[in-house]
């Protein structure tokens, strides 16, 4: 998967922005100032890491040779994926949507309140 790719999936996500709190080599998607996919900034994207459930993380793990633990993460709660090549996009979609819920409903009341209004279609 490509970053521009990437990028703009991210971005169709309501509320999502992208920021390098890190330096300039590592790009973090956040809503509501909380980050939901940190990856490396490339031409190809090499791994993202993604927030998940930590018992459909280990289930991912398990299933998946290239979902691993969340590389410089909380591994409980984080997946790194590996992009070689044979990620499915649907799924990889999927696993990014999860990520961005999670972290959605971890919201207050009044952060989720306030991003509905803002994005309200």
């Amino acid at each position: 998967m490509q970053l521009a790719y990437l990028h703009d999936f991210c971005l169709t996500l309501p509320g999502a922005e992208d920021t390098l709190p890190f330096g300039p080599d590592t790009l973090v998607y956040k809503v509501m100032n909380k980050m939901f996919l940190i990856t490396g900034v490339d031409d190809t994207v090499v791994s993202i890491n993604v927030k998940c459930d930590p018992t459909k993380a280990i289930e991912l793990r398990e299933q998946y040779s290239y979902v691993q633990p969340g590389y410089h993460m909380n591994k409980k709660h984080w997946n790194t994926v590996l992009m070689d090549g044979t990620v499915n996009v649907t799924l990889l979609k999927q696993w990014i949507t999860d990520s961005y819920n999670l972290v959605v409903t971890s919201l207050t009341k009044s952060q989720q309140s306030e991003l509905a209004k803002l994005y309200k279609q």
